[in-house]
């Protein structure tokens, strides 16, 4: 039996980083400079122009079922102080009937990408979803033209299903095709410690 919504709003602590539930007023501007770069829209559409912007996009995916986690770092890496804010990621398209959700969403400060922070985040968000909330799938997809995001989906451990053509809209106007993944429970144990090696190498002793 799957539980949801999440219990309580303390932080998921992870080896470098931290996620909490986000709260738009007090995450919406953090989290906007943390993004506000070129490079991590360029397969996002509907890039915010401000951070009132950035914090109607939020409520308007809270108010649709979006559960979004602001990621902070826990201690200084990759030369960001520790409190910083350098990310968000989500869980999305709940169906506690089926004991499914979707983590994505996701986006980093580019000074954060190839560090410990992702695998970490994931890792972090994983653990609660299949050890805590009961889950027995856990989805993430992706822009097919995004090669780096679905590299390092692959590379978390998940499982390419297929691509779903014509799926949705770009910024652009054309029309993306979606990678699709997953992880179930029954891969999990193994996904954990793998992703849990993962972290530990990417961190070090900093």
């Amino acid at each position: 039996m799957m539980t949801w919504p999440p219990p309580g709003s303390a932080p998921l602590l992870g080896r470098v980083i931290e996620v909490t539930p986000v709260v738009v007023e007090r995450d919406a501007d953090a989290l906007f400079a943390a993004l506000d770069d070129d490079q991590v829209w360029a397969h996002v559409a509907g890039r915010p122009a401000t951070a009132h912007d950035y914090a109607r996009r939020l409520e308007q995916r809270l108010a649709a079922g979006w559960l979004p986690w602001a990621v902070r770092l826990r201690r200084p890496h990759a030369g960001l102080p520790a409190g910083a804010v350098v990310g968000i990621s989500n869980y999305l398209d709940v169906s506690v009937a089926d004991a499914r959700l979707e983590i994505g969403g996701t986006a980093y400060t580019p000074a954060a990408w190839g560090t410990a922070v992702n695998p970490d985040t994931k890792l972090t968000l994983l653990t609660q979803a299949f050890e805590v909330l009961g889950v027995g799938r856990v989805q993430l997809k992706t822009d097919v033209r995004h090669a780096r995001s679905q590299s390092a989906i692959a590379r978390l451990g998940a499982r390419y299903e297929g691509t779903l053509r014509r799926y949705q809209r770009r910024g652009d106007n054309t029309v993306r095709g979606t990678a699709m993944f997953s992880i179930i429970a029954e891969d999990w144990p193994a996904v954990r410690d793998r992703l849990d090696r993962r972290v530990a190498d990417l961190a070090g002793n900093e």
